[in-house]
């Protein structure tokens, strides 16, 4: 990860950025799990993926987003950044490297593309050791809602019972079990 130090500000300006907009292309990042960088690791449980290094949002207009585990804020948490995957990630593509998958169409994704973004809100954990961490952001279309969180399966197979505040991006598909995975309320759920 090249993730240069992100403030609090900055952050909070680029996500709340994303209210309004319209996606076009969502794209997950994948590790690469074979010497010549073609096998992709799986991603898809349903409920939930795990794209590991990040998912990149492109907005109608243009814009590009990277979400990606980061440690601006003294442990791993979810970073989003107003830029391409490639200023966040090397090696995109290659052996060694993360993957770029299209998920635009993929069901978990197609009722929050092509529609206003009706927000996204920063979620906040304390975390260990007393940090301040933005542990996942909520996106809210008028039909779906998805979380991108710093986390993963505590065990494989996955077993229901999750870390947060790792170096693995996952994306959430429902309440529940953004409930289940210990994700803490936003203004955008209660």
């Amino acid at each position: 990860m090249s993730s240069p130090k992100l403030t609090e500000d900055a952050f909070r300006s680029t996500v709340e950025s994303l209210s309004g907009v319209r996606l076009a292309a969502v794209r997950y990042y994948p590790l690469n799990i074979s010497d010549d960088g073609i096998e992709v690791d799986e991603w898809d449980f349903g409920g939930w993926h795990e794209p590991t290094m990040g998912v990149g949002l492109l907005a109608e207009n243009g814009v590009q987003y990277s979400a990606v585990w980061g440690w601006s804020f003294d442990y791993h948490g979810l970073e989003v950044y107003r830029e391409p995957m490639s200023s966040q990630l090397s090696l995109i593509g290659q052996p060694g490297g993360a993957a770029e998958v299209d998920v635009t169409e993929h069901p978990s994704w197609s009722a929050l593309v092509g529609v206003p973004l009706l927000g996204a809100d920063i979620l906040w954990s304390e975390g260990d050791y007393g940090h301040r961490l933005p542990i996942a952001v909520e996106l809210r279309a008028p039909a779906a809602t998805a979380w991108l969180v710093a986390g993963r399966a505590a065990q494989w197979p996955a077993d229901g019972r999750f870390y947060l505040g790792t170096d693995d991006v996952m994306a959430v598909f429902s309440q529940e079990f953004a409930d289940a995975v210990g994700l803490p309320a936003t203004r955008g759920r209660a």
